[in-house]
């Protein structure tokens, strides 16, 4: 098959789609499929370079919708070369302009929300919701009811897109997700990460990885690793990310308030082996995020064999807590209290067993290869069906309310 895909920017610090579009994208192309992308990023952007698949840079856009003109007429001309286009996320013009370019085309578009829809959302920024709402009816609401599929990534993220506006029709399916086995453990790697932060020798680094952002529940991680410091001498916390933000100053700040500066190592964003080694260097992953729709970092960390503290808001905690691959609790600090100190305090027998099922729930479960054999079954089954209304197996979980 030949397959677009849609994306505001691959800009890595966007976090989780571009990833998503990079290693199922990879995988596929391994499995025989002819794979491009658009982004809406201007073709002198520093980043395009490093990024391995055929990509269309439409850009400059304009704005922080991303307006770019030249995505619906770049689409009306070449989307015919296509089997299926799928857009990545939401909210911003390449979901709406797909749509005006593909909506009366021969052509399928899918759409994956990516968990955008998710109503922590509309709880946390109120106002930002009511300026969706306004928008919600003349434009993604027509996004998501003409897609031939919207794709949600676990069963929870499909139910919880119900909740975030009462107009919502959607013909609905979920697929598997994942993403590429990390590389093998290396001397080379833990080498390559611990001559760059050498304060981490010896330590039992808790790592964090992701964008700095206030739904990842930073600064919950800060103040209960602040309450656990005293269970083991040794532990200590890495922050990797992107931390230019006014929100990364603010943490900053807490750490010293909070007398943990010396134990908190912020990496930056970390990428190539310096990332890897973070993982190969370190005890356990922490996440204590109040909206994650799956978390490929988490993905990574079980793929690298350790056990992954999370709040019961990523996703995939489920099968976490299913497999016994990490440790589940609420999103607050006491939740990351718990989770924290029953790490710190498992004895080894415990903490081992728990890294060889870590890394067995990525290979059962997260794989890159189990979604891209679902995607390209999804797309098989439906790019060349003209099933404008619902279909029998997604009729129920579909639907309009006023």
């Amino acid at each position: 098959m030949k397959i677009l895909h849609l994306l505001s920017t691959v800009d890595p610090r966007a976090g989780g789609p571009i990833e998503c579009v990079l290693q199922s994208g990879l995988s596929m192309r391994a499995m025989g499929h002819e794979i491009e992308v658009v982004s809406l990023d201007a073709p002198d952007a520093p980043y395009l370079g490093a990024f391995p698949l055929r990509l269309h840079a439409l850009g400059p856009s304009r704005g922080f919708y991303g307006l770019c003109p030249r995505l619906v007429p770049w689409l009306r001309e070449h989307a015919a070369r296509f089997d299926a286009v799928i857009v990545n996320g939401l909210w911003q013009y390449h979901s709406f302009g797909a749509w005006k370019a593909l909506r009366d085309s021969d052509v399928p578009y899918y759409v994956f929300p990516h968990g955008m829809l998710d109503p922590w959302f509309k709880r946390t920024y109120p106002l930002k919701h009511l300026k969706k709402c306004l928008y919600w009816p003349l434009a993604e609401y027509r996004v998501l009811r003409d897609a031939r599929r919207v794709l949600f990534t676990t069963q929870e993220e499909r139910l919880l897109a119900r909740e975030s506006f009462r107009l919502y029709r959607a013909n609905e399916e979920v697929v598997a997700f994942g993403t590429r086995q990390p590389p093998a453990d290396s001397t080379a790697l833990r080498h390559a990460f611990l001559s760059k932060f050498p304060q981490l020798a010896g330590k039992r680094s808790i790592l964090f990885l992701g964008r700095i952002h206030e739904k990842k529940g930073c600064d919950l991680l800060l103040k209960a690793f602040a309450a656990v410091r005293d269970i083991d001498a040794r532990a200590h916390l890495v922050m990797a990310g992107p931390d230019d933000s006014e929100w990364a100053t603010q943490l900053r700040t807490l750490s010293k308030e909070l007398g943990i500066e010396s134990r908190v190592t912020w990496t930056g964003m970390l990428s190539g082996d310096l990332k890897w080694g973070a993982f190969r260097t370190s005890d356990a992953f922490a996440l204590p995020s109040h909206q994650e729709n799956f978390g490929i970092a988490v993905a990574e960390a079980l793929g690298s064999g350790l056990p992954v503290l999370i709040s019961d808001k990523v996703n995939i905690w489920r099968e976490v807590k299913e497999d016994g691959a990490g440790i589940v609790a609420s999103d607050t600090v006491e939740g990351t209290i718990d989770a924290l100190s029953a790490w710190l305090r498992m004895d080894d027998e415990a903490a081992s067993a728990m890294r060889e099922q870590a890394l067995t729930t990525f290979m059962h479960r997260f794989h890159v290869e189990a979604m891209s054999k679902d995607l390209a079954r999804v797309l098989r089954e439906t790019a060349n069906t003209r099933d404008g209304g619902l279909s029998q197996g997604t009729l129920s979980a579909s639907f309009e309310r006023y």
